[in-house]
């Protein structure tokens, strides 16, 4: 009987047993399986968005030309090319994935036409004729040869996150420090794009500006945007930042009867940035500026400065674009 008891005992250990293993088996394979098809790198037949159609904004032409011709006239106008060379070869990938990017989405606004060569719009571009015209002789061969260096050696390089391009944003100096596109623009948030200190950058001149505007001026410019807008100088606390974003630009400021965003102020009035210090001077409204851009995914003096110290074109990169990788398409 005893023997009886231990036999059936082990029969319901064993009915429990076997479906557990099976289970942490199928979990572990499972997981495995995950982890291969995560580490699996999305590639993109190069042949196939080998062309942009870029729209000409003046003429509202569309030309279609070779990829890497169209990023020797983007990296030559969006970056001076007094710039270290693993900067300018920084700002050839960024551009790269930033059209491939356009292209891929379909997320075009310009109808046919893949991007366009405005760079309040999409990115800046310049013909290799006008550049050159724009150069003294001695800069002529020198400054072409370094930009078509820095898109050729960095030749079919993109920047991924989770083996996609990104929407990767850039501009000229963060002041210091960058931004998530969500604290400027608002919507959805890119994982990729998070506010970042670069030492360095305030050793160039489009780290700091000044505005200033008449109070008439001020309110007149305001009431363009909006007719409801009432200020009274006569009483305290008119003017008050009420919100910092995490790159310390302004987010939300209140002036008068309405609350703004930062952004919008500085559209409003023309500022080189968000982020800024108002005040009141006698009849005049005075703005002090710090950086020039949005200050979205990677500045360009950072970079620069960046490279100064050392850092390669990856670095410069990743420091920019939180966990992302570089990808050969």
């Amino acid at each position: 009987m005893r023997k009886l008891i231990i036999y059936i005992l082990c029969v319901v250990f064993l009915c429990f047993l076997i479906p557990i293993l099976f289970t942490k088996n199928l979990k572990n394979n499972l997981v495995a399986k995950t982890e291969e098809i995560q580490s699996v790198e999305t590639t993109y037949d190069y042949g196939k968005y080998n062309k942009v159609k870029l729209l000409h904004t003046k003429t509202e032409e569309i030309e279609e030309i070779d990829l890497d011709t169209y990023l020797y006239g983007v990296v030559s106008s969006e970056m001076p090319a007094n710039f270290e060379m693993e900067a300018l070869k920084a700002q050839a990938v960024v551009a790269r994935t930033y059209t491939l990017y356009k292209i891929i989405n379909n997320n075009s606004k310009h109808g046919e036409a893949s991007i366009c060569d405005d760079s309040a719009c999409c990115q800046a571009w310049i013909s290799k004729e006008d550049r050159l015209n724009k150069w003294n002789e001695e800069e002529r061969q020198n400054n072409w040869e370094k930009i078509v260096s820095a898109v050729n050696e960095t030749k079919g390089k993109i920047i991924t996150y989770e083996g996609k391009p990104i929407n990767a944003f850039f501009h000229s100096n963060s002041g210091g420090t960058t931004d998530t596109a969500t604290n400027v623009w608002g919507g959805s948030n890119y994982p990729y794009l998070q506010a970042v200190t670069t030492s360095g950058e305030d050793a160039y001149s489009q780290y700091s500006s000044e505005a200033t505007v008449t109070k008439d001026e001020f309110i007149s410019k305001i009431k363009e945007n909006h007719s409801d807008f009432e200020i009274d100088f006569s009483k305290e606390n008119q003017i008050e930042i009420l919100e910092y974003t995490d790159g310390g630009r302004i987010k939300t400021i209140k002036i008068g009867n309405l609350n703004l965003s930062g952004v919008e102020i500085r559209t409003i009035f023309g500022l080189r940035s968000a982020r800024f210090e108002i005040t009141i001077d006698g009849d005049n409204i005075k703005f002090n500026v710090l950086g020039y851009g949005h200050g979205v995914g990677m500045s360009q003096t950072g970079a620069d400065s960046m490279a100064k110290k050392g850092a390669n074109y990856e670095e410069i990169i990743k420091h920019f674009y939180t966990g992302v990788e570089i990808t050969n398409i």
